[in-house]
């Protein structure tokens, strides 16, 4: 059956004349260490992102995962190891397009009924295409929001944006330029993560063949591999039986992977055999029968029955990171065909560590159908999460490093340049955020940051820094602290120092220097720092909740 094609109606957008591509073309790159000359013509950016992806999913990050797509990027660019989330999908997403913390735009729950996932942005806080549209761009979005407002509404030109989490494979609830499209038919070969990328394409084609003098920006937001665990069955098929060694040999195998390429060094951080899922759903645990466990055990404990549901649940989360690795070389494919791959900024991130989660929702799950397929509906679990977020703690919601840490790639031929880029892609160790992406894409735009007051606002400033100067000289990066809260779960991070508490549990401080598997608890030897720490975060939190 044919691929469910949506039908895009065209509307020209008042343009804004920029250097035409032509001129581009034939303009040699600068030196990567200077600023671009002002007649060079801003990049192209595509902004990717995954939805519950762990550090070491992808084969360039230690993973066995196939990903030959992001592997390239990483090879001609660059790979951070400390690049930080919000640990959960809604605020990581509106910090990523506001530049501000979650909270402060009123899209994390400070308190009871301050703030949250339905929380409203104010005016101060607009969306990055508001930042990009004077300096001529273009922005488009495919796939997931997860934001108040509306694409079309909020500043994009064209949007496919889908709601529906719980159905990869007939979706009823997705939007083509913020209007309601008819729900997808059980029985269509409708896969999400190949909708969103053909999406993005014929954005792209339309880019070139209606606005080719102006630079796009392109916010690609996957939902996979967030569960269900839903991918298409020759894709699973490549990774039935890679998972039958257990998720501690995978997780030795991918730790040994990082320190053999320099990525990490450090120990492996202890699992935590007695920490399940963040929420408790035990009639869900029952639906999904005997094969499933809420604890990551011993894989030696488990029957052969569990292991053998355990190992393919992890086989369909590959193929789901697989297919994505698939779909977004079809858009690298297409900015290629437009001749703007040197010129285009690629950035590849998730929303936040692997998930221990383990629920049933929307059509349920039918323990007759093929796992992977429409009637299922696993999710990946502790056992596999904690595998996932190789070499760190916890899972998504916590701010332990497992929760908060994952990928950033960031290849802009252009300007990273080859002589930076040895061994298979360089690597950066500087502490980041997205909060920081708002100003570094404004940067690289060509704009100022701040931007101008007619744009915005805020109350206490922007709490981001440019990457850039980090990005083509490996520079220091000059910042006090990091901020986090979610769900009860608290953490800061000033210099190498980390302060970090699970709801209703104490305080704990490590020293990032001598790892990252947050083990040696050194608050009764520091006692100072860690109060002067947990008076910096009670401050910003205080701030927050003025705002």
């Amino acid at each position: 059956m044919k691929r469910l094609l949506f039908t895009i109606r065209l509307a020209v957008a008042s343009a804004v004349t920029v250097a035409a591509a032509s001129l581009v073309a034939a303009a040699p790159p600068p030196p990567a260490d200077t600023a671009p000359p002002a007649d060079t013509a801003p990049p192209d950016i595509l902004l990717i992102m995954a939805d519950d992806l762990g550090f070491s999913d992808l084969g360039c990050y230690g993973g066995e995962i196939r990903t030959p797509n992001l592997d390239r990027l990483a090879a001609g660019g660059l790979r951070f190891t400390q690049f930080y989330n919000t640990a959960r999908c809604w605020p990581t997403r509106a910090a990523l397009l506001t530049g501000h913390y979650a909270q402060a735009v009123h899209r994390d729950e400070i308190r009871p009924g301050v703030g949250g996932g339905r929380g409203t942005r104010p005016d101060w806080a607009p969306l990055l295409p508001a930042f990009l549209r004077p300096l001529g761009y273009r922005s488009y979005h495919s796939g997931k929001w997860h934001l108040d407002g509306m694409p079309i509404a909020t500043g994009f030109d064209r949007s496919y944006l889908l709601k529906d989490q719980g159905r990869f494979f007939h979706p009823q609830k997705h939007w083509q330029d913020d209007r309601l499209l008819d729900a997808v038919p059980p029985g269509t070969s409708f896969y999400a993560t190949d909708a969103i990328a053909e999406h993005a394409v014929r954005c792209l084609k339309e880019h070139e063949r209606e606005h080719a003098d102006r630079p796009f920006f392109h916010y690609l937001a996957f939902t996979a591999p967030h569960f269900p665990l839903h991918a298409p069955a020759e894709d699973i098929r490549r990774y039935r039986g890679v998972y039958d060694v257990g998720w501690e040999e995978i997780r030795r195998r991918r730790w040994q992977r990082m320190q053999q390429s320099g990525l990490l060094e450090g120990t492996l951080s202890e699992v935590e055999y007695d920490l399940g899922p963040p929420y408790d759903f035990p009639e869900h645990l029952a639906q999904l029968g005997p094969g499933e466990v809420n604890r990551p055990l011993p894989w030696d404990r488990l029957n052969q029955v569990q292991r053998r549901f355990q190992a393919d649940k992890m086989a369909i989360h590959a193929a789901m990171v697989d297919s994505m690795d698939q779909a977004i070389g079809k858009v690298l494919e297409q900015i290629a065909a437009m001749g703007r791959s040197e010129n285009t900024l690629v950035l590849f991130l998730s929303d936040n560590g692997a998930s221990a989660e383990i629920m049933v929702r929307s059509d349920g799950h039918d323990p007759d159908a093929a796992p992977g397929s429409a009637a299922s509906y696993l999710c990946l679990g502790p056992g596999w999460s904690t595998a996932c977020n190789t070499p760190f703690r916890r899972h998504k919601t916590w701010t332990h490093e497992g929760g908060i840490c994952t990928p950033l790639i960031v290849h802009w031929p252009r300007r990273i340049s080859p002589q930076q880029i040895r061994d298979g892609g360089a690597i950066r160790r500087q502490v980041g955020h997205v909060i920081d992406i708002v100003p570094t894409l404004v940067q690289a735009a060509g704009g100022d940051w701040p931007p101008p007051r007619d744009l915005a606002d805020p109350p206490s400033g922007f709490p981001g820094r440019s990457l850039l100067e980090v990005w083509f000289e490996d520079a220091p990066l000059d910042r006090e602290l990091l901020w986090w809260y979610h769900d009860g779960h608290r953490a800061i991070r000033m210099g190498p120092w980390k302060a970090v508490a699970s709801k209703d549990d104490p305080w704990a401080l490590y020293d990032m220097r001598a790892g990252r598997a947050e083990a040696d608890n050194l608050a009764a030897d520091n006692p100072e720092k860690l109060q002067q720490m947990i008076a910096r975060w009670q401050q910003q939190l205080d701030a927050f909740a003025t705002e």
